[in-house]
């Protein structure tokens, strides 16, 4: 892993720089694209946590985090939620570990918030990202977001 990794705010001189970022063709089905992303961002406004992943100045991935979200608000009991909302490394910088740090990221900033735990979403299946995740400490809590395995961990 690069010891030059970091994370950005999207400006318009970074723009067209996430928006070409590409997971590999059998990957496409796994995670939305960037511009996706951003949409879902604009719309979600303070709850969404987009950034740029950076190796030195070169744009290598994206994420975004999820801050006191309710996956189930008309349910009792549902609690706000805090996660990986959408981790998208560039086809080229794969295994690199880009993603490994952007995740801890993720739940460095869900800590320096007050939160305890981590949320993600993933597609199941063996083409899916479960190995990563399970690495890093995820473990699915026997619920499902639409068609993706929801897993947590512990911070």
């Amino acid at each position: 892993m690069s010891t030059a990794l970091s994370l950005a705010v999207l400006t318009p001189d970074t723009i067209d720089a996430a928006l070409a970022l590409r997971v590999r063709p059998d990957q496409e089905h796994l995670v939305a694209p960037v511009a996706t992303s951003l949409a879902e961002a604009y719309v979600h406004g303070e709850a969404a946590w987009p950034r740029l992943i950076l190796d030195d100045d070169r744009p290598v991935g994206f994420v975004m985090a999820f801050f006191d979200l309710r996956f189930y608000p008309d349910r009792p009991g549902d609690r706000p939620r805090s996660g990986l909302w959408r981790l998208l490394i560039d086809a080229g910088h794969q295994r690199g570990g880009c993603g490994r740090f952007a995740v801890e990221q993720v739940c460095a900033e869900i800590r320096r918030r007050g939160g305890t735990r981590a949320t993600v979403t993933y597609h199941p299946g063996p083409d899916g990202p479960v190995g990563f995740y399970t690495r890093l400490g995820f473990r699915p809590t026997g619920e499902l977001s639409g068609t993706q395995v929801v897993a947590e961990v512990e911070l």
